[in-house]
């Protein structure tokens, strides 16, 4: 393949799950480069991380949670001149197998951002109904601002083009940022599309985003994307 491939894995606090996510990327292809941005963990994720031949690891020196994780790896992907970038969670809740899914996507036409979603067959693991139940105010919310429907506006497993990660090297959101991100991409005329893809719940950990969690979440988001829109209309 002609092509420069990264993939990207923001990771915090990972250590039960990071090896064999990076090991099971690597099993799909030797070709692909990975990048474990260790986003001041204090578990031994860096280490872990490390111990995988040809893993990349950047050490950030705070924790900028996951807006400012991710805009690192564009920034590093930007740098290093790769073709398509590849974002994926350490928690082991995408499966790498789709990773070629979205590569061939993206080779496939002239598109900019590849979203997995695990909505479109509705198999595999689906999140709780109050996660789902946001999903779609969101997903309401979004098609009245960009006038095209994204079916899992919040998935994480994505891919992109270059000029989809110089337009984020600039500006990217900071929590949560997925949703806004569409946004983001649609004002800048990207090409956004979804295939499907199965989750699987995390190896470890519990989501941050539950309970009440999930009421700030859709609420910030909702009120970030408006903030957002209102500024693309104006600028």
């Amino acid at each position: 393949m002609d092509k420069k491939i990264l993939v990207i894995i923001p990771a915090y606090n990972e250590s039960f799950s990071i090896v064999n996510v990076i090991k099971s990327i690597k099993s799909i292809s030797t070709y692909i480069d990975i990048l474990v941005i260790n986003d001041c963990s204090i578990d031994n994720t860096e280490e872990l991380a490390r111990s995988v031949e040809s893993t990349i690891v950047l050490n950030l020196p705070i924790n900028m949670g996951i807006g400012g994780a991710i805009q690192t790896g564009f920034k590093y992907a930007a740098n290093k001149n790769y073709d398509i970038i590849v974002r994926m969670d350490g928690d082991g809740q995408h499966d790498p197998k789709y990773v070629l899914d979205l590569i061939k996507t993206m080779l496939n036409g002239k598109n900019d951002i590849v979203i997995g979603s695990r909505f479109i067959n509705k198999k595999g693991f689906q999140s709780s109904f109050v996660r789902r139940f946001g999903k779609t105010i969101l997903q309401f919310f979004i098609y009245l601002i960009t006038k095209q429907v994204i079916s899992d506006s919040t998935s994480g497993f994505r891919a992109y083009s270059a000029r989809a990660v110089k337009i984020f090297c600039k500006k990217y959101p900071d929590d949560y940022p997925e949703p806004e991100e569409v946004i983001i991409a649609k004002k800048n005329r990207l090409k956004v599309i979804e295939i499907p893809v199965e989750m699987r719940s995390r190896d470890y950990g519990k989501s941050s985003i539950k309970g009440l969690n999930s009421i700030y979440y859709m609420i910030k988001v909702i009120i970030a994307s408006l903030i957002e829109s209102i500024r693309s209309s104006n600028g």
